[in-house]
């Protein structure tokens, strides 16, 4: 690992990931950074016709997250102030490829390559993972009333896209870890046991290549 932790933690809609990167910050006392997502004026417009508002949702995803990582470079990788992350930037790419036209992905990658070039990468990437219905149950739990209109097939393609896009990951950057939960076996905001189990794995993963970093107990 790089000598400032930088976490971030991915997996497909509902599956818990604001939840476990809370739990994390607060662990190691580490700066939280949340995705923004109430504020895209086109989402709620995007569940309800995605070919029609795809390519508005995910330039204002792009450009907004963009911005986050700048300040986070800058503000906090920069000077050495660990981090953890409910998402990274590579998410665009996984969205992006399942819902734009072709000719729209090429202008969009074109526009991701620029503004992604030179930003942190993570150094341990978390994996969160569920079956569909744990999603949907969670996503339900949650009550975010756009997400109530989402369609489930687009639901377990994205989990899919997801599956496929850790690997991509893992073969571009095989020196950054990837930790995978399965989040129908590991329940960690019900059960405390369960996120004291995946504290000891990024403790460990941790020691690796940060071994003078010790957790708040």
């Amino acid at each position: 690992m790089g000598h400032v932790p930088f976490i971030a933690i991915e997996g497909p809609i509902g599956v818990g990931k604001t939840s476990l990167a809370k739990a994390v910050a607060a662990q190691y006392q580490f700066h939280l950074l949340k995705e923004i997502v109430d504020e895209n004026p086109f989402l709620t417009k995007f569940y309800e016709n995605i070919e029609e508002w795809s390519f508005q949702t995910e330039m204002f995803f792009l450009c907004n997250r963009y911005k986050q990582l700048e300040d986070i470079k800058k503000n906090y990788i920069d000077n050495e102030i660990p981090v953890v992350a409910d998402y990274h930037i590579y998410k665009n790419i996984i969205f992006a490829k399942r819902t734009l036209s072709a000719s729209q992905y090429g202008k969009y990658k074109s526009i991701y390559d620029i503004l992604t070039v030179d930003m942190p990468k993570p150094n341990m990437i978390i994996y969160l993972n569920a079956s569909l219905p744990t999603l949907l149950d969670r996503i339900k739990l949650r009550g975010r009333e756009m997400e109530q209109k989402m369609d489930p097939n687009y639901l377990k393609q994205l989990s899919m896209d997801y599956e496929t896009a850790m690997f991509e990951w893992s073969q571009l950057y095989p020196e950054t870890p990837i930790i995978k939960i399965d989040g129908d076996v590991y329940d960690f905001v019900q059960r405390p046991q369960d996120l004291e189990e995946i504290i000891t794995i990024i403790n460990n993963e941790l020691a690796k290549g940060a071994s003078s970093f010790e957790p708040t107990r």
